[in-house]
This record gives C-alpha cells, structure tokens and sequence, in this order.
C-alpha cells in the first residue's frame, strides 16, 4: 500500500497536471515497485511559493517538488528502490518542467506499524490468498 504525497510550491497547478503526477506516480509505483495501482494512494499538496524554501530562501518565479512515499520495509530491493527515485524524477521534471531540486523521499515502515483499511501490512501479507 504505497502512498505518496507530493509537495509542489504552486497553489494554482493546473488539475490536467495534478492528474497527470498523480497517475504517472501510480503507474511508477506498479511498473517500479511492484505495487497494486488499486493500493496506491498519490496525495498532491499544493502550497504557496513563499512558504517553499530551497536554500533558506523562499522559492520564487520557478517551480520545484517535493515526493514524500510511504512503503511497507523489505517488500522492494535497493535497485526497485533506486529505479523508481531515478524515474520519478524524470517524470517530474517531464511534467513540472526544469525543477532545481525535485526531491524524492522513500520511507519504509514495519509491517506491524503499517496497515490499509485497518488490517496491518503483516497481516495482509500472512492471509491466504482471495481473502
């Protein structure tokens, strides 16, 4: 169950593009990561340019991003992992444009301490399959 939330520093992003993050992140997550699109979940997060700060200075006149995702630990490979930073960062810069960072964050959480329609990842993985 990845869920990924995007920060992009312009409150007025175009739903066409928002759309566009949100499904090829799924698509990534699928071809990459080996995850359900049914499962995956893309958050984008619109913020205001001066509250996006690169350098300790508030971005202005360009865009940038930010993929924050959340994965359940030992379910990917350090490659998966790598392939699907390097592809994400195309896309975003495909999509947004030439961005100045476009930092792309994997956080992995245990099992026990991760779950989907109140089922822990644990869990899920344990049950017989069809259930």
């Amino acid at each position: 169950m990845p869920y990924f939330r995007v920060t992009v520093p312009d409150p007025d992003l175009p739903a066409d593009v928002q759309r566009a993050l949100a499904e090829g992140l799924t698509q990534l997550a699928v071809s990459a990561l080996n995850k359900s699109s049914a499962r995956t979940i893309v958050q984008i997060n619109l913020v205001p340019a001066g509250s996006y700060f690169v350098d300790g200075k508030p971005l202005s006149g360009q865009r940038d991003a930010h993929v924050e995702g959340s994965l359940t630990l030992g379910t990917n490979s350090a490659a998966e992992k790598a392939d699907f930073i390097a592809r994400a960062g195309d896309l975003l810069s495909e999509i947004l444009g030439p961005l100045p960072r476009a930092g792309i964050a994997l956080h992995e959480l245990h099992p026990e301490s991760y779950g989907y329609h109140g089922i822990t990842q644990f869990d899920f993985y344990r049950r017989p399959a069809g259930t």
